[in-house]
């Protein structure tokens, strides 16, 4: 019993069989639809549908255009998983047909996530191959096969890592992406003048630091490099150009740079602010189907005319009512709020985890209670050593900046509390190794299992590693680190700026080692910081027997299983965990 669309539905107006009736004579009958559920049949009677050809719909309208109108009919979807060739539109709203989806594959190809162009020969130019610049326009190449899109850097080693199969950076997808588009409609180069003459929006994508020296020093962002952008795109530029902020920026950073740009005088510019919020090691994930896209704009016809054009080049993948337009000081002020947002929560769920310690509650418990609150939700709820990268601390404290400038000093406490508690996690946990070791690690061998500030990136900026590797630095111990991705350069130049030390005196303090087994060697305990699946899968019998007695395990991610470690010989903490009577007396 079959009606048109894939065999799965019989006509209720009629007997017949109208697998190869022309659509348009569909119209007139009702549709069945059949559910096999054990030896019974459930039939469910819906109302005439229309039948569109999808080639008739204008592109990239997510709903038929007039006569059509979502208060009459309602748009069936599934479509990302078995595309139909007709459009399937139901006069009532309450009664949608749903097309069963195809099971999804268990690994998807990026080579073919393109979707149908919408503007030809539009050029784009990135200035900045780092963590955001590179994935972001990646995945606009991907998504935009007509559009050229140009990564430039005045770093020749980076472009070079570009344009090898090694890249700059990791994150999961990204090789695959870069692949399939590089050469073909995706550049990296230093020719940073010539896409920047050629291009039709400019996105800058530099890093912004937090100042190190001078008013606002450890909390205003350092624009340095963005104002040198603007510059050389203003001194460069001869024809209109958009201009985009992808950076994370202070409010008001574009009436700034369009003071710079249009100081030149030599043509138009439009300034944009497009945030990103992207999470490191999923942020493949996360551009193929962002929560949003935040486009902020001046209030002026030509703010909104290059708003439109950039939404545009989202609307190739993301449906529009996921595109945000918003002003431009909304739009730079919403990335801080967000990041200071999820900040608070990870702050506070270990704020909590100190409260369970002491108590002997277990904070994953809590957690899960609290977070099963549709009203609060689980998301950001584990407890951890603490929350590290690029962005959190940085747009927090650049937060806090920016209420101590406009003169609401409790705003900025409230906010500041949260990076203060940040920093205290991580204290309490040194505090705990050093309490359990006997109240000294001085020449005492611990293991440091990861070094990135999260799994599944390689990235150590503001990462616990660093500052937790400093206190055992002070103290004297040694130091044996291991993590998957990190190189080791990094590890090197991460340790002897955050000890004040040359590369020769740190390594007095710290080994790296290529394995978790070889780094557990000899140690006295083990302490888990970055929350790497590999080490879920450590054969810890044989860690066991390696280690010097008693063994201490600290887990800063409670990604072991403790039960296990403590049935093996293992004395173990954990954040948020009752204390192990052992480690509480030792």
């Amino acid at each position: 019993m079959a009606c048109g669309i894939w065999g799965r539905y019989t006509c209720s107006g009629c007997t017949e069989r109208h697998r190869d009736r022309a659509p348009t004579k569909l119209t007139t009958h009702g549709l069945t639809r059949l559910y096999a559920r054990s030896n019974s049949t459930k039939t469910d009677t819906i109302p005439p549908f229309k039948f569109i050809p999808l080639p008739t719909l204008p592109h990239n309208h997510f709903f038929p255009s007039p006569p059509f109108s979502l208060s009459e009919y309602s748009y069936i979807s599934q479509f990302k998983s078995r595309p139909p060739s007709l459009l399937l539109l139901s006069p009532s709203p309450s009664k949608i047909l749903h097309i069963p989806p195809r099971p999804p594959s268990p690994q998807k190809d990026y080579r073919k996530m393109v979707s149908t162009p919408c503007q030809d020969g539009l050029k784009i130019c990135c200035i900045g191959a780092g963590y955001v610049g590179g994935p972001t326009m990646s995945v606009i190449a991907l998504k935009c096969p007509e559009i050229t899109v140009n990564i430039v850097d005045i770093s020749e080693p980076r472009i070079a890592a570009w344009n090898s199969d090694n890249l700059p950076i990791y994150e999961p997808g990204l090789d695959k992406v870069v692949k399939a588009c590089r050469g073909r409609n995706l550049f990296f180069t230093t020719q940073v003048d010539q896409c920047i003459k050629e291009a039709d929006i400019i996105f800058v994508a530099v890093n912004t630091p937090t100042k190190k020296v001078g008013i606002g020093a450890g909390r205003a962002a350092d624009l340095t490099y963005w104002e040198l952008a603007a510059r050389r795109i203003a001194q460069v530029a001869e024809t209109p150009k958009i201009v985009v902020e992808k950076s994370t920026v202070p409010i008001k950073t574009a009436e700034a740079i369009s003071a710079v740009l249009h100081g030149a005088g030599k043509t138009q510019f439009s300034v944009l602010s497009n945030p990103e919020f992207l999470a490191e090691g999923t942020a493949i994930e996360d551009l193929d189907a962002p929560d949003r896209v935040l486009i902020g704009s001046t209030l002026c016809e030509e703010g909104s005319k290059a708003s439109q054009t950039l939404a545009d080049v989202y609307a190739h993948w993301v449906p529009r009512e996921k595109i945000l337009q918003t002003n431009v000081w909304s739009s730079e002020l919403s990335k801080l709020v967000a990041n200071s947002f999820l900040a608070q929560r990870v702050s506070s769920i270990n704020a909590v985890s100190a409260i369970c310690e002491a108590s002997g509650a277990d904070v994953d418990e809590v957690a899960r209670a609290v977070g099963m609150d549709t009203r609060i939700g689980p998301k950001f709820m584990k407890a951890s050593v603490g929350f590290g990268g690029s962005c959190f601390q940085k747009d927090i404290l650049n937060l806090v900046y920016l209420c101590e400038s406009m003169g609401l000093p409790e705003v900025a406490h409230y906010f500041h509390q949260v990076v203060q508690m940040n920093d205290l996690q991580k204290e309490r946990f040194v505090s705990r190794i050093i309490h359990g070791l006997f109240n000294t690690i001085t020449g005492k061998k611990i293991a440091l299992l990861g070094f990135a500030f999260k799994k599944d990136t390689g990235d150590t900026r503001e990462s616990a590693a660093i500052e937790i590797c400093r206190r055992f630095i002070e103290e004297k111990a040694q130091i044996a680190i291991y993590d998957p991705k990190v190189e080791e350069e990094q590890i090197w130049s991460d340790l002897t700026g955050a000890c004040q030390m040359d590369k020769i005196e740190v390594q007095k303090y710290v080994t790296l080692c290529p394995d978790a087994i070889t780094a557990c060697d000899n140690a006295h305990a083990m302490a888990v910081v970055t929350e790497w699946d590999e080490f879920k899968d450590i054969n810890y019998n044989k860690v066991f027997e390696k280690m010097i007695k008693p063994s201490f395990v600290f887990d800063g991610r409670n990604v072991l299983d403790h039960e296990l470690l403590r049935k093996i010989g293992f004395i173990v903490y954990a954040i948020g965990k009752p204390l192990d009577p052992k480690l509480s007396t030792a």
